[in-house]
């Protein structure tokens, strides 16, 4: 069900592969709220995905941008503005690769070159795009900023690797920028930490199906799906929201409240 909350409103989401991801799932539902927005991702991955079938679906652009590049993200906005006819009024940051998990480094044997690119990719680009967004003006005020984060930011999930820190790194620059955006123009930033999802990037993380099962069993709604997260930026990206800034909400069936679960007692107990 639609109920127009994002109605005349212009965004920027990045990040969309496939069906599976996230974003892509983000993209559907502004459409179906009545937003017009573009789509991002880098070269490569426009390459590897099906995007251009969601610019499609979703009758708007493609625009290739690494994240990670100053020059590509001042093309993607003023592109976007041209495209959208004004200012943004919501973005999606969903961005994140570290090279020492696709290529399997232990956590005591990181390649450090790799390391400093896992950031890059991963959070200093989220700096990056609400930076470059400042400089152009290309925000309107009241505007909302959204990256998607993991609960590993804060606990330890030994195989998430490097991307935890990416992941503390994110939510901290959230917090320093919202304030920063807040004051100027009443922009919003926030991140969304969101459960165990089967996307294309998540299902690629070693031992992904043992803690996915792990974090259903002691979430007391259960795992929340990436058409769940979508709802949730929906609302981030709406009015509705318009005094929550600077916070990472927990979107995850109640599974970073929890200690132990019934069921994962009953597991155990046999």
């Amino acid at each position: 069900m639609a109920y127009n909350l994002l109605k005349g409103k212009r965004g920027i989401i990045t990040g969309a592969l496939d069906e599976n991801s996230i974003a892509w799932k983000v993209a559907v539902r502004a459409k179906e709220e009545g937003a017009t927005f573009t789509l991002t991702n880098a070269p490569v991955a426009l390459r590897m995905g099906k995007i251009k079938e969601l610019a499609e679906q979703c009758n708007t652009e493609v625009i290739p941008a690494d994240a990670t590049s100053v020059e590509d993200l001042e093309n993607l906005y003023k592109r976007s503005m041209e495209l959208l006819g004004g200012k943004i009024d919501f973005v999606l940051h969903s961005i994140g690769m570290s090279p020492n998990v696709r290529k399997g480094r232990e956590y005591g044997d990181l390649n450090y070159d790799w390391f400093m690119k896992t950031l890059d990719i991963s959070a200093m680009s989220f700096h990056k795009m609400l930076q470059v967004a400042e400089k152009l003006d290309a925000l309107n005020e009241g505007a909302s900023v959204v990256a998607l984060s993991y609960i590993a930011a804060q606990r330890t999930f030994p195989d998430y690797s490097d991307m935890a820190q990416a992941k503390a790194m994110l939510e901290s620059i959230a917090r320093s920028y919202g304030e920063r955006y807040g004051r100027l123009k009443k922009v919003r930033v926030n991140t969304i930490s969101q459960s165990p999802t089967r996307t294309t990037a998540g299902t690629g993380i070693s031992g992904f199906d043992v803690f996915y099962d792990y974090a259903e069993m002691m979430s007391p709604l259960g795992n929340a799906t990436a058409d769940d997260c979508a709802d949730m930026c929906i609302v981030m990206f709406s009015d509705l929201t318009r005094k929550v800034t600077m916070q990472n909400i927990f979107h995850d069936g109640g599974f970073s409240s929890m200690g132990i679960s019934p069921q994962v007692v009953e597991k155990l107990s046999k």
